[in-house]
């Protein structure tokens, strides 16, 4: 028999020993008092083997045990964080028969008085005892602890429990939220929801997740995203709109790419890109002040200034700067050539100077744009959702901001024309027929609505995800999704 199976053998044999005790191994309920970290703070003026005079009732997971015959020592830790207790078989001997069936992992409710001890650790001294939870796996070694990224991923709940400083993380991740909505309510948006399964998948390029509704037999898509609804919103009458959208793309898994994720999208009434440009600053500057008290971030060992104004180019001016490409002026065929020198793969469609520019960009520039920058003035044929440029028909007034080689989000001033979205769908619909899967498709009841009129409008889509993997100093998307996507364990 492996150790571990032997291990969980004895545990359960401990579980029908403690029910023998009269003790539920899956008691219902317990009063707690305090938090750990409320008793710490609380007691901190308490000297060396000096009790406090009040009883505290607290509740966790016992993380450590040290039986030494008639009394012991152990730390309990709950949401909060880790404290140590005491307890003596002359206080109760029946309170100490059941401490000595408890393993690493319990879950316990103490009762009793806070003291200081002679090596100057704060302490609840046990006085009542009562089994909660009881823990059938051995928890991993202590010295160790959990180290193995798969399965930190895949058990998060076992991270969480030898590795409590990850919570940190998804604390600020909770933080980061709080600080987007409480910036943009006030500024006067309102949030809404909208629908993740839909008829039609729209909104951006991207290969959708697909299933069946049975109650009307008919196919229906994940949500890739919610632009496209919180834009008949706008037609209703909403002027400033946000939504926390869960979004799904059966795309890639990488370091900065997971199947489900979490997107922020505004909208906002007699707004253009550039309106955007600067709510965009605004915000990230808001949230590293708010969340880490500076707008300076430090990620993997390089130093990231967030604090407005950041650069801004063109995007044909960044290709030229940081690339040393003039595409204004280099012909097809050096266009061909560039891309072959610098393997940079163009899709198997008709040549389209706009779409090698975006790929030429992709690869050559944006590893480059470490610190905060804006792109802007997309070329025409990769944005079928933005308003034509006003004073350059081959670019859309659309940017994109950077930060640390990532694309963090995407604005443009919204196309409102139903014609000539129309024409754009139309051209997308024939490169989908043609076996691009990620092509838009043509949503005709969002046609109905621009019929209607939609105000002049801007949006901003923003990725939670990456946003707070800079925040967090986290090397993989995977660190800050409490649950990511993990290929089935095999048995």
């Amino acid at each position: 028999m492996l150790p571990e199976e032997q291990l969980r053998k004895q545990r359960l044999e401990k579980l029908n020993s403690l029910k023998e005790l009269k003790q539920n191994p899956y008691d219902y309920s317990y009063k707690k008092t305090h938090a750990t970290i409320e008793v710490l703070e609380k007691f901190k003026s308490l000297e060396k083997e000096e009790r406090a005079n009040r009883k505290v009732s607290i509740a966790g997971r016992i993380m450590t045990l040290r039986v030494m015959g008639k009394a012991s020592f152990g730390h309990l830790q709950d949401q909060s964080g880790r404290i140590q207790f005491y307890i003596k078989e002359e206080d109760s001997p029946e309170n100490y028969k059941v401490f000595k069936k408890l393993d690493l992992g319990d879950i316990i409710g103490i009762g009793g008085i806070v003291f200081r001890t002679k090596m100057g650790e704060i302490t609840v001294w046990c006085k009542k005892i009562r089994l909660l939870t009881k823990c059938l796996h051995p928890l991993p070694e202590k010295w160790h602890g959990l180290q193995d990224i798969e399965t930190r991923y895949r058990q998060r709940y076992l991270d969480l429990i030898v590795n409590p400083d990850i919570k940190n993380i998804f604390n600020n991740r909770s933080q980061i939220i709080n600080a987007i909505r409480e910036f943009l309510v006030k500024q006067g948006y309102i949030e809404v929801e909208t629908p993740i399964l839909q008829p039609i998948y729209g909104g951006t390029n991207a290969r959708p997740f697909e299933s069946k509704l049975n109650a009307l037999n008919m196919k229906v898509f994940m949500r890739i995203s919610n632009e496209l609804y919180l834009k008949r919103l706008l037609v209703g009458g909403y002027e400033k709109i946000f939504e926390f959208s869960q979004d799904f793309r059966n795309e890639g898994i990488d370091k900065t790419h997971n199947p489900e994720f979490l997107l922020m999208e505004t909208m906002w009434c007699y707004a253009d890109y550039t309106d955007n440009m600067g709510l965009t600053e605004d915000l990230i500057e808001y949230i590293a002040k708010k969340v880490l008290k500076t707008t300076v971030i430090e990620y993997q060992g390089k130093k990231i200034d967030l604090k407005k104004p950041w650069k801004r180019y063109r995007m044909i001016d960044a290709i030229k700067h940081f690339a040393g490409i003039d595409f204004e002026n280099s012909s097809d065929s050096e266009i061909h050539e560039i891309m072959r020198k610098n393997k940079i793969e163009y899709p198997n469609e008709e040549f389209s100077r706009g779409l090698a520019m975006e790929l030429i960009f992709k690869y050559l520039v944006e590893p480059k744009l470490i610190q905060p920058t804006i792109i802007y003035d997309y070329p025409k044929e990769t944005s079928p959702l933005s308003k034509k440029h006003r004073s350059d028909p081959r670019f859309v007034e659309r940017f994109e901001p950077f930060i640390n080689g990532w694309e963090m989000g995407n604005s443009y001033s919204e196309l409102n024309d139903p014609r000539e979205l129309e024409q754009n769908w139309k051209q997308q619909e024939s490169k989908h027929q043609k076996g691009n899967i990620e092509a838009q498709r043509l949503d005709n009841d969002f046609i109905r609505a621009l019929e209607y009129g939609m105000p002049p409008a801007s949006g901003l889509g923003l990725g939670i995800d990456r946003l707070v993997m800079l925040f967090t100093n986290s090397e993989s998307i995977r660190d800050v999704i409490l649950f990511p996507f993990m290929k089935p364990e095999n048995n």
